[in-house]
């Protein structure tokens, strides 16, 4: 009997470590789903490229644009380009999505200084800050309050998530994400509830990065690679040149 038990503990263990590890899996193979998203890749002269992903509810609500929140009518995109368009930014594609019953747009801007991103309306509600300092750069930005936009009912279930992801240029010294993590040697998160973002809760990002770009040390690397390589393989056809000037073949009988 003991035996039995040991055999039918052991299994039960293993049952479930390998449902811990499916989960797992899960959560790597099936990528997070915001309501509202801004993902910026930044340069280090200021310029960078925006992408954001979000309901039209939550842009009506969060942002208080001039859109149509109802889900049976489609996105008049000519509008939300006009709304994104800006003297601080260029949008460069616009498209749309449908998932949970909500309309959603994906959009991709390009944005000549983050600095000055917030005379863009749809990034009034926040402050960018890049400035150099000995040896590093830091970028703070600091969300403020949502423009509390009136949607109607969303079908919002209450665990909806904003997020603010950043691509940053060069090597991390320092940063304040919540997940503590840098994700792909360069990628940093910031999330919140959908809640919490409706109700006004502060955020605040920062980042401190060295003054070199990893595309730059990238190419310098690769380009030392080069010279190293073709200097050996010019010393070795100068050693089997020599080699042969030193042992000339013997004439014929």
């Amino acid at each position: 009997m003991r035996s039995r038990l040991a055999v039918r503990q052991w299994f039960g263990g293993l049952a479930c470590l390998a449902v811990v590890f499916v989960l797992a899996g899960c959560r790597t193979l099936v990528p997070q789903q915001y309501e509202y998203e801004e993902e910026l890749y930044l340069a280090l002269d200021g310029s960078a490229t925006m992408y954001v992903n979000g309901s039209i509810p939550a842009l009506v609500a969060l942002r208080g644009l001039d859109l149509d929140p109802d889900p049976l009518r489609p996105v008049d995109r000519k509008r939300v380009r006009e709304i994104y368009e800006s003297p601080v930014t260029h949008v460069t594609r616009v498209s749309t999505s449908r998932r949970a019953g909500r309309r959603f747009v994906h959009l991709r801007l390009d944005v000549r200084d983050v600095r000055r991103l917030a005379e863009a309306r749809p990034f009034a509600w926040s402050t960018y800050e890049l400035r150099r300092t000995s040896g590093e750069y830091v970028y703070k930005q600091h969300v403020g309050a949502a423009a509390g936009g009136d949607i109607g009912k969303a079908g919002w279930r209450g665990s909806e998530l904003v997020a603010f992801r950043m691509h940053l240029p060069s090597k991390i010294r320092y940063h304040d994400a919540p997940s503590k993590a840098v994700e792909r040697g360069n990628i940093l998160v910031w999330e919140q509830p959908l809640a919490d973002r409706l109700a006004g809760k502060p955020l605040s990002l920062e980042a401190r990065i060295d003054t070199e770009s990893i595309l730059y040390r990238t190419l310098w690397l690769f380009g030392v690679m080069i010279v190293v390589v073709v200097t050996l393989f010019a010393g070795l056809l100068w050693w089997i040149m020599r080699k042969g000037r030193a042992h000339p073949p013997a004439a014929a009988a």
